[in-house]
């Protein structure tokens, strides 16, 4: 036949939408044209699908040939189309013919020709086995050995592992069979412990780690302000650590965006990621971006933490493009040629000093000038903070404190009241809606008094009183109590204090 259609896949954000590449063969002068809106590196493949087939013991058709790529409306890049493209010209020339139990539309292929004929790794094959199995899940895919083991790790979708176009071509025909890709178990490589520092190096400072077992506890988004070298990073790093490690579909989304940036540790990591970028990153570094656009740090963060050290020192826009993902668990990223849309439902920590010299005994600075320093974090960005907390100059005897509790004990505590939130509302505190908080989280009488004192004082949104009505449900939770008592509210509302206040954050 002259005319052969294979399928692929495209990449548009965290999806792969489908291509047909359909391949035409007709006599005239030599020409060989690729259309369907490809860019550069598709364009490229011309000539590396010409050489593979001619150094794989193949013949290039004379005559016209024409390759489409469909949907002609979806831009298409990279070189993952140079297989399908090959095997499209071997079909429509009759070089290959396929056997009656390996018809050539039971089959998706993606892989990119060196000019021998071996296949080289694509980037995104994760995310492409994930599209194929939603919307194909009887399909086989084909990709290179070198990245097969990524779509492996997809439940239910079997892959096959390509070595080069020759072995391609033999299991069509009916000839050998391609090894099914070596599948990738996240349980079994994952670690036994966390690879992240342990709080037991953190000495003192209760009232700063008690914030942040809370914060792990309910998933919630923590501030923290005090003088350098008073822990604040320290305390910091160390919560991924007694976070709940990855369930394997978390572990599975978190590892399809590590492959768009081609970050190929995309290994099982069954901690949650921590993404610190530097107070000078871009907004299109935070937020994602750039001619195909990628994902940034907001995304790279998804289901682990970002943190922000010294956080006023960022730049405005740069802050205030959290707003959005902070409220929604996605980012939309729009450019000329596409729009995607990212996931990012991570966990904000930042840090920052209380004044332009770092605070301390011996500050100088003017209320004036700790109110301008304050100011460069807005009002609505710190009404999205659920916990603001104080850490104190430790004094000179910090050496001879006892070391504190490991992360290993408050981990399970973490995890228990993780596990109670799951059970109850099937997400965690942090997550909970607006219409789902009144059932949730009833206060008694005296309660509610004392939550109305507190928001007639500071004059809090209403967006405040609900982050505060989540970190009472947590601070419950993790006393193992149904009920939201006068005690666990007062500690809610101490997080809330604002930044201008005469103890900076609730010191």
């Amino acid at each position: 036949m002259s005319l052969a259609i294979v399928a692929s896949r495209a990449v548009a954000g965290l999806d792969a939408p489908p291509v047909r590449v359909e391949v035409h063969l007709a006599p005239g002068l030599p020409l060989f044209t690729i259309v369907g809106l490809p860019d550069t590196g598709v364009r490229e493949s011309r000539e590396r699908v010409r050489a593979a087939l001619v150094n794989s013991g193949y013949v290039f058709p004379p005559g016209r040939v024409t390759v489409n790529l469909a949907p002609a409306d979806l831009h298409k890049e990279s070189g993952r189309f140079d297989l399908p493209i090959a095997i499209g010209i071997l079909l429509a020339s009759g070089q290959l013919v396929e056997h009656p139990d390996r018809r050539i539309e039971h089959f998706v292929l993606a892989g990119e020709l060196s000019l021998t004929g071996a296949l080289s790794p694509v980037a995104a094959a994760l995310p492409i086995a994930l599209a194929v199995a939603r919307s194909q899940p009887a399909a086989i895919l084909i990709l290179p050995a070198g990245c097969a083991a990524q779509g492996s790790r997809v439940p239910g979708l079997t892959v096959l592992a390509a070595p080069d176009l020759a072995a391609v071509t033999v299991h069509l025909s009916g000839g050998l069979n391609l090894p099914h890709a070596q599948m990738m178990s996240c349980r079994s490589e994952m670690p036994d412990q966390p690879a992240w520092p342990c709080l037991s190096d953190v000495r003192g400072q209760p009232a700063a780690r008690r914030a942040l077992e809370v914060a792990a506890a309910g998933g919630h988004h923590l501030l923290l302000s005090g003088a350098p070298g008073s822990g604040k990073s320290m305390l910091a790093q160390r919560l991924p650590g007694i976070l709940p490690r990855l369930s394997a579909e978390e572990a599975l989304e978190v590892a399809a965006i590590a492959c768009l940036q081609g970050d190929e540790r995309a290994a099982w990591d069954a901690c949650r990621p921590f993404r610190a970028p530097h107070h000078g990153t871009t907004p299109v570094a935070m937020a994602g971006g750039g001619a195909g656009p990628r994902p940034g740090e907001v995304s790279l963060a998804h289901r682990g933490v970002l943190f922000l050290d010294e956080l006023p020192e960022f730049r405005r826009e740069v802050l205030e493009m959290l707003r959005e993902p902070l409220e929604t668990g996605t980012i939309q990223i729009a450019r000329a040629r596409a729009k995607v849309s990212y996931p990012a439902a991570f966990q904000l920590v930042a840090a920052m000093n209380p004044c332009p010299c770092g605070g301390g005994l011996h500050c100088l600075c003017t209320p004036e000038q700790r109110q301008r320093y304050r100011s460069r974090i807005s009002g609505p960005l710190l009404d999205r903070f659920d916990l603001l907390q104080a850490m104190p100059s430790q004094d000179a005897e910090w050496l001879a404190l006892p070391a504190g509790e490991a992360s290993r004990c408050v981990a399970e505590r973490v995890l228990s009241c993780r596990n109670r939130q799951t059970a109850r509302q099937g997400c965690s505190n942090a997550m909970l809606s607006a219409g789902r908080i009144e059932s949730l989280c009833p206060l008694q009488a005296s309660a509610q008094s004392m939550l109305r004192q507190a928001m007639q004082r500071w004059r809090w949104s209403a967006r405040a009183v609900h982050r505060v009505l989540r970190v009472a449900r947590t601070v419950a939770d993790l006393e193992g109590r149904s009920q939201i008592d006068d005690t666990h509210l007062a500690e809610a509302i101490r997080y809330r204090r604002p930044l201008a206040s005469a103890d900076a954050i609730g010191s």
